[in-house]
């Protein structure tokens, strides 16, 4: 059983303790000690990184035991060589602060934000996970986007107040007759998160000591979720960093579009109904232009066929065999240039000849994969040249 530091002061940076049990896996050291300051990944927050005896903390733990195992990395222990951790030896820990205080501002942020939702609409938090980048809350229902917004405000009025957020310890017949948000998990001695006049939890987390250190709740978005929602926020500094992020992106899109900030969805609005128009237009020439060049085409058929290579797409093939089909008595093999190769295959009406059994014929010598009906089929990667692909089709038209 480890002795848990940071159950009692979750802003304990530093400590010593003894090493219990060392196991070897691979290039890692796993230490077990009689005392720890580390949090181990439970209850949706992720585990604490550091420092122990020199050596990398990169994963902690908790194990079935009770036990708190520290895994550690040797290999980023300087001029250290082989050197262990063994039992019964003395070891300074050290907390990497900066993760511990925004693991500290997120978690005590969902304590407020699920006793905000609670309050006001008497909606649950289901589960909550803190994240590399963001944490989500699951509700049981969801909540409309004028709702999700009563419940940020009334989180925030909560932090600007500064209320003192306590830790106490009690048992499972105390906790019953006191008025904690949710049911608790388990049973024995219960560690409870109690911001003042407000929220009441059993948590095993780490927290802030007043709300004012959580800085600020932000929800950034929400999705239904298995029959509820989810909710996105960030809390303190990872708020900032996103205020950051919009504000650069924001200054950016305004240099490029030359336009305020508050007409950027218009704008973007415009030139996306502009591009859909100038999309269109380019079809039409394009097509066009196949039509024309189809005429081309036509004119260089020998013995009723029209084999050619040219550099497009699938769209401008297809339009162009479509095009050069309209004509009597013809069957056109088109094929780009590109490797591996497209090829199209149509015929004029009243042939005999099936567009998909060429190119059922094609794609079994070239590969690839095609299909279509018997006056219009395609195919694409195929494996082979131009030349090797025209000369194969005018095989199996019987040209």
């Amino acid at each position: 059983m480890t002795d848990r530091l940071y159950y009692t002061d979750p802003y304990l940076r530093t400590f010593n303790a003894t090493v219990q049990r060392v196991e070897q896996r691979g290039d890692r050291q796993v230490v077990t000690l009689d005392r720890t300051a580390f949090y181990p990944t439970s209850g949706g927050q992720p585990f604490d990184t550091g420092t122990l005896g020199g050596f990398r903390v990169v994963e902690v733990v908790d194990d079935e035991d009770g036990s708190v195992a520290h895994v550690l990395s040797t290999s980023e222990a300087p001029g250290r060589g082989d050197r262990v951790l063994v039992p019964g030896a003395s070891v300074d820990g050290e907390i990497d602060w900066t993760r511990r205080f925004d693991h500290m501002q997120q978690h005590s942020g969902q304590h407020v934000l699920s006793a905000a939702i609670d309050h006001l609409h008497h909606v649950r938090t289901v589960s909550f996970h803190l994240g590399t980048l963001a944490s989500t809350i699951d509700l049981e229902r969801e909540l409309s986007p004028s709702e999700i917004a009563g419940a940020e405000t009334e989180a925030n009025r909560i932090v600007w107040e500064d209320r003192p957020v306590s830790i106490r310890f009690v048992t499972a017949e105390e906790a019953a007759t006191l008025p904690l948000r949710k049911e608790p998990a388990r049973g024995g001695t219960l560690r409870l998160i109690d911001v003042e006049r407000f929220d009441l939890s059993a948590c095993g987390g780490t927290h802030v000591a007043r709300s004012g250190a959580i800085g600020i709740i932000a929800v950034v978005s929400w999705e239904r979720f298995k029959g509820g929602q989810r909710l996105e926020f960030l809390c303190g500094g990872r708020a900032l960093g996103r205020l950051r992020s919009l504000r650069d992106t924001v200054a950016a899109s305004v240099r490029l579009l030359s336009v305020l900030p508050e007409e950027i969805p218009s704008t973007v609005e415009r030139m996306q109904s502009e591009a859909r128009d100038q999309k269109r237009t380019v079809t039409g020439l394009q097509s066009e232009l196949a039509k024309f060049r189809a005429q081309e085409l036509v004119a260089s058929a020998q013995s009723g066929l029209v084999l050619q290579a040219l550099d497009a797409d699938a769209n401008t093939l297809k339009t162009m065999a479509s095009a050069v089909a309209t004509a009597p008595g013809l069957v056109a093999v088109l094929v780009s240039t590109s490797r591996p190769a497209l090829v199209v295959v149509a015929r004029s009406a009243g042939l005999a000849v099936s567009a998909q059994q060429v190119i059922a014929s094609l794609t079994g010598r070239f590969g690839g994969r095609g299909g279509g009906k018997p006056e219009l089929a395609q195919a694409g990667g195929l494996d082979g040249t131009a030349e090797d692909i025209l000369e194969a089709a005018r095989v199996a038209v019987g040209g």
